[in-house]
This record gives structure tokens, C-alpha cells and sequence, in this order.
């Protein structure tokens, strides 16, 4: 059993190491959720979400012991009382990172990080993931701590999750169905609850079982109809059952995304109408993506410390310095291993970034690898269509808490990057500055006479174009203008002769 005061281990013994990077982990357990109403700045707004977050915490104390097995395997995540378990083939740094994310990940899905085992092998044991030494010391450490379940850093086969739970007598769990719980939780929209029940789905199929009665295997062909002894059976089984009812719900929640997909690309498509450019807000969860927007904005959109606190996407209107408005969308963060399921799912809200004319990609300075998020958001872009050859504008945020020298050893890597801090404002106006210089300027030339009763059209330049020349005559407003070419078309059909 590990504790926060083992020593410091040596470099040739993994197991101290093990030990002292879940000593390290722990240490640090419980800072998740520490968001104090002090922890955000007047630039959030009211911040009215949070009553409704609040609301959703678990109920410490409620039993997760395995009493129902003869349904499916996905069951509704209660956690309380967990216990950690990993594995790591090469850094012990790298391990460290990912369990304190793993850990992080728990106490926003309102758990109580107890204790944590790591293992230095290769690959993982193909039956129970960890090896069976590794398995029975984990089993001791669960009836030691009292915890009610497991969380596995790593994607468990429904074999490897079934043979744990035999051998520690607790519900496991790994990490796609931790984070699927959290997106569970957070998901607002009516889209947002579809994508997450569709990959939630997507996840459970694999993994349904059964026993006893319920498992006998429906006879086909000529043994259906009673050729052969001992073939007759009770027709359709239970898991088949579940099978089809759960591929009709998921093509129903197919449908039903795809019919809200036209109502996003309309807004999408208003937008680039009226020449109104984009910038999609992108980055690893918590990284500081929408304390930024309510800066650039005042949007208001909800800030917490906790891990996916976004999966709506806001959007929301700014404008340049120099006047042009443009549109800031704040989308859902990424990380590391980001289920598959949701990918996929989230396809249609990754459409806003496919879409826009630049990526701000918000990194957390103060992270312990900056440069691994770094890595994981911008594999992920790639994955979305369309979104590789969008020009990106890396941004270093929390400086305020940074060690300067990863500060600096990032921007020997990324030197284009705007470094800032979204919670004191530092940065924020050569952020601004650097993004009115990477948005697409208006290049149609207009030379004209407005008329006073078309108005709208004057304001529409002042908001989308760049004005050389306005001056006020009798027969309107005189402009030399620079605008988009839909803008330029409507202003010369509206122009005195």
C-alpha cells in the first residue's frame, strides 16, 4: 500500500518508482474541484450554471458492490470511493502525468481518489490487464481502503474488465467509461445529450452479457426447426434482445443528430454570408478555453476547474481592434486517449471548427507537459475533415502560475506563441491584436453614395468592412470601403445612380 510520505525511490527499483509517482499523485489529489467563488474573475459573468453543476454531485456513501450481473455491463457510474491502477512501459514522468490526469478525471466525476497502484511492464496482461501479483495487491488495497471501485488507466476488453472484477470483488472501470460518465453528466443541449448517449452505446455493445437461461444461443437453420436434440431453445436470447434495441436507439440518435446538423450549418452559413469571420477556440480540457472567451467577449460562459466543464459550443461576437467583428466559438476540450465513441459522436460539433478561419489553441502553461497537450489537441484536429489547413495561433494561458522556464522552453519550440494569462487579463492585448492580423480582410473596393434609408447597409460596412472614406452628403453617405464581395453587390443595387 502506498502513502504520500514513501521515500524517494531509486532510478533501479520500479517498484519504489511506482510507488513514489502515486505517492506524488495522491499528494496532489482532492485540487480538482478547489474552484472558490474568488477563483474567477468579474469577466465570467454571473456564472448561473454552476447552481445547476453543483446540483449534480454525488451523494457520498452509495454502494456500488456488483449485485446484478445478469444485465448489461455498462452500468450507471455511482462513484465514491476509488482506487487508481496503471500501467507505464517507459517514463515514469509520463505515467506520473497521465494517473494525476486519471485522478483529476475522477474527482470531476465526483469521486474520492484513495490510493493508486502502478506497474513498470511492457504491455498490459492480456486477461486481467495488470499482472496477477499486481491484481492480488490491488485486490488488498481495495478491502484495506474500502473503496467501491477501480479506475484503470488504460481501455479494458470486456474479458480483461471482467476477470479484474472477479479477483478485487468491486465494480472496475477504465478510462473511456470514466470519461463518457463525465460527458454524461455535463451535457446540456439537446444535441450535446444525444452525441453523449450515442457514444455512450457505441461503448456499451461490445460489452453486454449475460448468464444462466438468458445466454442459450437461438438455433438457426434447420436445427430451428427441430431437427436435433437438445437445439431447442427460448428462441430470441436476452442479449440479442438488447443487441437490436440498442442498434435501433442508435440509429434513431443518428437520425436525430443529423436533423439538427442543418440548423448549425445555416447559422454557419449566415455567418459566412454576411462575411462575418470565425475563430474556433480549441485545446485540452481545462486549459483555460472559456475563462478566455468570457474575456474576449464577456459571454459568461461557464468556468470550472474540473476536466470536459464545456461541451456545448458557445458562440459569441467580438470585434478587432480596429473595429471588424468576428465570431469566437468555444468548443469541447480534448485529451489524451479521447474515446473514439466521441469522436465520432462530436463529428457535428467539430463541424465549428472545420469551419472557421483560425484556431486559437489554448494551451495550459502551468501543465506539467504542455508540450503532450500540444501534441494530443493537434492530433485530434487532424482527425476532424477539412480543419489540417485552418492557420492556428498557439496560446499559452495561466502564465500567472507557470514555471517560467516551461514557459520558455515551450516558446523555444512554438516561438510564435502569445503567452497570457486569461485570469489577470496579462496578454490579452497582443492576443487581440495577433488575431485581427491572422483573420481574412475585406478586398472588394466600393466607391459610392448610400442612401440615408438604407442604413442597415452603412452599419453592416462599419461592423464587416474596413472604411477608408465616410462622408455625410445630401444625397447620403458617401463611402470608399473595403468589403466582402456578397456586402460589395448589395451596396452598388442599393447606391444612387
Amino acid at each position: 500500500m502506498t502513502t504520500p510520505n514513501h521515500p524517494a525511490a531509486s532510478d533501479g527499483d520500479p517498484i519504489a518508482l511506482a510507488d513514489d509517482v502515486v505517492a506524488r499523485v495522491l499528494a496532489r489529489a482532492g485540487r480538482s474541484l478547489d474552484a472558490a467563488p474568488e477563483s474567477w474573475e468579474d469577466a465570467d459573468g454571473d456564472q448561473l450554471d454552476r447552481a445547476d453543476r453543483a446540483a449534480l454531485r454525488r451523494v457520498a456513501g452509495l454502494s456500488t458492490e456488483l449485485d446484478d450481473v445478469t444485465e448489461v455491463e455498462y452500468r450507471q457510474l455511482r462513484l465514491e470511493r476509488v482506487v487508481l491502477a496503471g500501467l507505464y512501459s517507459r517514463s515514469a514522468h509520463e505515467a506520473e502525468v497521465s494517473l494525476r490526469e486519471l485522478a483529476a478525471l475522477a474527482e470531476t466525476a465526483g469521486s474520492q481518489v484513495l490510493d493508486g497502484v502502478l506497474q513498470r511492464r511492457p504491455h498490459p496482461d492480456p486477461g486481467t490487464f495488470l499482472g496477477s501479483g499486481k491484481a492480488g495487491e490491488l485486490a488488498d488495497l481495495v478491502r484495506d481502503s474500502g473503496a467501491d471501485t477501480v479506475i484503470v488507466d488504460g481501455d479494458l476488453a470486456p474479458s480483461q474488465r471482467r476477470a479484474l472484477e472477479d479477483i478485487v470483488k468491486v465494480k472496475v472501470i477504465d478510462r473511456t467509461a470514466l470519461i463518457l460518465d463525465i460527458f454524461a453528466q455535463h451535457a446540456r443541449s439537446k444535441e450535446g445529450k444525444a452525441q453523449v448517449e450515442l457514444a455512450q452505446l457505441e461503448y456499451l455493445l461490445p460489452r453486454l452479457r449475460g448468464w444462466g437461461e438468458s445466454m442459450s444461443r437461438q438455433a438457426g437453420g434447420r436445427v430451428a426447426g427441430g431437427e436435433g436434440i437438445g437445439s431447442r431453445g427460448p428462441g430470441e436470447t436476452k442479449i440479442e434482445l438488447d443487441r437490436r434495441r440498442i442498434r435501433a436507439r442508435m440509429a434513431k440518435l443518428r437520425r436525430e443528430i443529423a436533423e439538427m446538423s442543418p440548423a448549425r450549418s445555416t447559422r454557419r452559413a449566415s455567418r459566412r454570408r454576411h462575411g462575418v469571420p470565425g475563430v474556433a477556440v480549441v485545446g485540452y480540457t481545462n486549459a483555460g478555453k472559456s475563462s478566455l472567451l468570457n474575456r474576449l467577449t464577456g459571454a459568461g460562459v461557464l468556468v470550472e476547474n474540473a476536466l470536459f466543464a464545456t461541451l456545448d459550443p458557445t458562440v459569441r461576437r467580438t470585434q478587432t481592434p480596429d473595429g471588424r467583428t468576428y465570431t469566437l466559438t468555444d468548443t469541447v476540450g480534448f485529451v489524451r486517449a479521447l474515446p473514439t465513441q466521441l469522436v465520432e459522436a462530436f463529428r457535428s460539433t467539430l463541424e465549428e471548427v472545420a469551419e472557421s478561419d483560425l484556431l486559437l489553441h489554448v494551451v495550459d502553461a502551468s501543465h506539467p507537459d504542455p508540450e503532450g497537450q500540444i501534441a494530443t489537441v493537434r492530433g485530434v484536429v487532424r482527425e476532424i475533415d477539412g480543419a489540417e489547413r485552418i492557420p492556428e495561433l498557439l496560446v499559452l494561458n495561466k502564465v500567472d502560475v507557470a514555471d517560467p522556464d516551461v514557459v520558455d522552453r515551450v516558446l523555444r519550440r512554438e516561438p510564435r506563441a502569445v503567452v497570457i494569462s486569461a485570469r489577470t487579463g496579462a496578454g490579452l492585448e497582443e492576443l487581440a491584436e495577433r488575431v485581427a492580423a491572422a483573420l481574412p480582410r475585406p478586398h472588394e473596393l466600393v466607391d459610392l453614395v448610400v442612401p440615408y434609408a438604407r442604413g442597415d447597409l452603412v452599419s453592416r460596412v462599419h461592423d464587416d468592412g474596413e472604411i477608408e472614406r465616410e462622408v455625410h452628403t445630401a444625397e447620403g453617405t458617401a463611402l470608399v470601403a473595403r468589403v466582402d464581395p456578397a456586402l460589395a453587390a448589395e451596396l452598388r443595387a442599393a447606391a444612387r445612380p
